[in-house]
């Protein structure tokens, strides 16, 4: 493909994802949700013209969502691991051994999630409310809990990936 092709399929990804950014401010669920779907739309650019391609749509995505992203929480789980983790994912996947990928996976999410937690708390000033629970400060709680959903998270990722290739690709890249 012509790279005029491959910039404008990055650019139209790109500016999808940075409208999903600038929504998380409308919907309060919109912190977490929107940074997912936002970095899942990069694994369209992963799978048409691989890492290289995904992580430059990506860094346009974060540059942007951090300027112009009304909640800057959201911008920053972005930009600590949902915008990224769908391409590390494809590279992370390339090892044979299953659990060394689930090793590598689980490590990169503790990292960028308590990055993105002391980002938040410290830079962004999030109050300590926002990590109560029951009146019981506990962002531990919430890793745990993030533990959890990731395992739910990599699946679905990997089922809309199966998913655009086998059904929406086609659609697209009619020959």
């Amino acid at each position: 493909m012509k790279d005029s092709f491959r910039v404008a399929f990055c650019g139209l990804i790109s500016a999808l994802a940075v409208v999903l950014m600038l929504v998380t401010s409308i919907f309060p669920a919109g912190t977490y949700a929107l940074p997912c779907f936002s970095g899942i739309l990069l694994t369209a650019v992963v799978v048409e013209f691989g890492e290289k391609w995904a992580f430059g749509a990506y860094f346009a995505v974060a540059a942007l969502s951090v300027l112009l992203a009304g909640d800057k929480e959201a911008a920053v789980y972005f930009t600590a691991f949902l915008g990224f983790y769908p391409i590390l994912k494809s590279c992370i996947e390339k090892l044979r051994s299953k659990a060394l990928q689930y090793v590598i996976k689980y490590a990169v999410f503790n990292v960028c999630i308590i990055a993105a937690f002391t980002v938040c708390k410290f830079v962004l000033a999030i109050p300590d409310e926002e990590f109560t629970l029951f009146g019981f400060y506990v962002p531990w709680a919430f890793l745990l809990l993030g533990e959890f959903v990731f395992f739910f998270y990599d699946k679905c990722v990997t089922i809309l990936v199966y998913r655009y290739i086998t059904a929406l690709r086609p659609k697209i890249f009619k020959k």
